[in-house]
């Protein structure tokens, strides 16, 4: 029998590709959703967060719990509200299937969570392992709560694994359609100094990790799931655009103008974090896509005039 994977924010951009791979390889996936749609792929079991309620059919379906729900960080300013509701999504999910666990008949094997390498903060270009100093902005504060309430599995004796994202490339979502549509238009900038560090992984060995975490058992704790070879946010920008083979004519986006337009949420693109990847490759996991120049032609090669 094939095991059981159930993923919350499955219909997200990590979630969508990694159903896909799971189901490649065998997996049978469900998806945790807040409607029950009937014309997934996927089963779908229902939850409410606000209400504290998740159908039990769901956890007693489950072998391994992939946990990636949680509200955009870059989708929209950061008003209170918004904030309240980066913090809560993350928090009170993990909280919920914490309880759900520990009530419910179950046979869950692992739980794997996500969190973000933001727990580091501006970190300048200190190479940050998974044993660095956290920082104290909002967004190492939502991370450090998060990573509490999933350490709380393992008072269920269940093996909890703890995935810090770096910036997921895909040409799908998140960040990499956002920073390449200026460059497509021939408008494309450093952000900044230019100087912050981006520590990025491809969308695909993001899911091989995920995927690995269920596999071997070896993984317990938090890892960085993060590139080999983190790149600053102006030599992003440039082997972006030789690969999309596009002038890059500007000069940087002065930090003034990017506060301007996106609040505190500038710090998203103005701080960096130069991430080390060394734990995770200690346990044999090999990157598809190890340099950055390797990934972006994933996606944009096809592109060049």
């Amino acid at each position: 029998m094939p095991d059981k994977i159930l993923i919350t924010g499955g219909s997200g951009l990590v979630g969508t590709r990694l159903s896909e791979m799971l189901i490649d390889q065998g997996y049978e996936v469900a998806h945790l959703s807040r409607k029950a749609d009937k014309f997934s792929k996927y089963k779908t079991f229902k939850w409410d967060i606000e209400k504290q309620y998740i159908d039990d059919n769901a956890i007693k379906y489950a072998d391994y719990v992939i946990h990636l729900a949680g509200a955009g960080v870059a989708e929209e300013k950061w008003s209170d509200e918004r904030k309240r509701e980066i913090y809560n999504s993350r928090i009170d999910s993990t909280n919920l299937l914490h309880h759900c666990l520990a009530h419910t008949n179950h046979h869950v094997k692992g739980f794997i969570s996500t969190s973000a390498i933001g727990i580091y903060g501006n970190s300048g270009d200190q190479l940050m392992s998974e044993e660095s100093t956290y920082a104290n902005d909002f967004l190492a504060e939502v991370s450090k709560a998060w990573e509490a309430a999933a350490w709380k599995m393992r008072e269920l004796d269940m093996r909890t694994v703890i995935l810090r994202l770096g910036i997921v490339l895909s040409d799908k979502g998140g960040a990499l359609p956002q920073i390449a549509k200026p460059v497509k238009m021939m408008a494309g900038a450093a952000l900044g100094s230019g100087k912050q560090f981006m520590s990025w992984i491809h969308i695909d060995d993001a899911c091989r990790l995920y995927i690995k975490a269920i596999e071997d058992t070896q993984f317990k704790g938090v890892y960085n799931a993060v590139a080999p070879h983190p790149v600053t946010n102006k030599e992003f920008t440039i082997e972006l655009a030789e690969t999309m083979n596009k002038p890059l004519m500007l000069p940087n986006v002065p930090a003034f103008a990017i506060n301007l337009m996106m609040g505190e949420m500038s710090e998203v693109v103005l701080g960096g974090q130069r991430v080390s990847a060394s734990k995770v490759m200690r346990t044999g996991f090999t990157f598809e896509y190890t340099y950055l120049e390797e990934a972006l032609s994933s996606f944009y090669a096809k592109e060049v005039d």
